[in-house]
């Protein structure tokens, strides 16, 4: 049995969490005081959430230990790296989670955990509680280039994180979305799935579509905006607002679910709510989705998410010759690398963009002339 639990109080529209030690029923004071300053700071539930379970995980890695923060500072730089090291291997083995299996965690997960730490460990030197790691002290060189412009460098002393795997996730494919809307056994989940996919939008943007004030009915538009105060803690990544039309036939079928579901949706103003059992009416959240495409999955033989769809959202723009700056606009990143890698496209379109720039411009620099 794992010492440390994470547990929630919700205090308004506020929802806190801290860790409390299942040996001694006392509350872990500086992780719970570094919890309560992410939720003011205005981080999502989700993440708050997150971070509470990376460091109930570093909490049973130091009482195995049987060390403290304070005495984890106190190490040299090469112990630090060491004891470090060694958590991440930890975590690999898969002591994250209650059924231990050796290689259950991947490596971009065990670096994630870790970084989790690590901002933990920089609120407690900033707040004073304890000295800075040195680990996560940086190191800088000033190098100078041909003309004399002098650059200043500057790199974090950790080097111990693993090699994270590239992310295997593929776009959805219109047959499989099809065979899946057929699976669906409600109005509601197939409309979800339709828009996933006619929008691009993250499932935590859709479950936090409000219908009285984020569609527009004349032309067909949705739109994503930030909100603290979601139910279903759903909320639009980077607080960005963006907006994206969906064709008529969907549009119709979300007005044919309106209908069907109007004595529930009437008390509250999220458009995708349960709509059976005792939280009938209450909003839908992330985990109850991911379940209803696991059953459609056991009849269909796919597993599709929502993340596929947003792929499928990309990959198709991107193939009926949308720009690029477009699709990341619609797709809401922050930077155009973004996606380029999301869309897998570099490669394949570097390769016959060259081969079509060469064949028509045949620029050979007279190598003709030196054979």
């Amino acid at each position: 049995m794992k010492r440390y639990a994470v547990e929630k109080v919700q205090e308004g529209n506020k929802k806190y969490f801290y860790i409390m030690d299942m040996e001694t029923f006392e509350i872990a004071l500086y992780p719970s005081k570094y919890l309560k300053h992410k939720t003011n700071s205005n981080r999502s539930p989700n993440t708050v959430k997150r971070y509470a379970f990376s460091l109930c995980c570093y909490l049973e890695y130091l009482a195995e230990k049987e060390m403290d923060f304070a005495q984890v500072c106190d190490l040299d730089f090469e112990e630090q790296s060491d004891h470090f090291t060694r958590y991440l291997y930890w975590l690999k083995e898969g002591n994250h989670t209650e059924k231990k299996r050796i290689g259950d965690a991947n490596n971009g997960t065990c670096n994630a955990y870790l970084k989790d730490a690590f901002g933990f460990y920089l609120f407690m030197a900033e707040c004073g509680y304890v000295k800075e790691l040195q680990v996560l002290s940086y190191n800088q060189i000033t190098v100078t280039n041909g003309i004399g412009v002098r650059r200043t460098m500057r790199y974090n002393a950790f080097k111990g994180y693993m090699k994270a795997e590239e992310r295997d996730v593929r776009a959805a494919m219109e047959e499989e979305i099809i065979h899946t809307l057929q699976a669906c056994t409600n109005s509601r989940d197939q409309l979800l799935l339709l828009l996933l996919a006619e929008t691009g939008f993250r499932i935590g943007e859709i479950l936090g579509v409000n219908y009285s004030r984020d569609i527009d009915y004349e032309n067909h538009t949705i739109g994503v905006y930030f909100r603290d105060d979601n139910d279903n803690n759903a909320r639009a990544k980077n607080a960005e607002y963006r907006k994206a039309k969906v064709s008529d036939d969907t549009f119709n079928f979300l007005l044919h679910y309106l209908a069907e579901y109007r004595s529930l949706l009437q008390y509250q103003c999220y458009l995708f709510i349960n709509i059976s059992g005792d939280t009938a009416g209450h909003p839908l959240k992330a985990d109850s989705v991911y379940s209803m495409l696991e059953r459609a999955a056991q009849k269909t033989g796919t597993l599709l998410t929502p993340h596929m769809l947003r792929r499928y959202f990309a990959v198709t723009r991107w193939k009926a010759e949308w720009p690029l700056e477009l699709i990341s606009q619609a797709l809401g990143h922050k930077h155009l690398d973004t996606t380029i890698q999301y869309l897998g496209i570099l490669d394949d379109k570097l390769t016959e963009a060259s081969r079509e720039f060469y064949a028509k411009h045949s620029t050979n620099y007279g190598i003709d002339r030196m054979l």
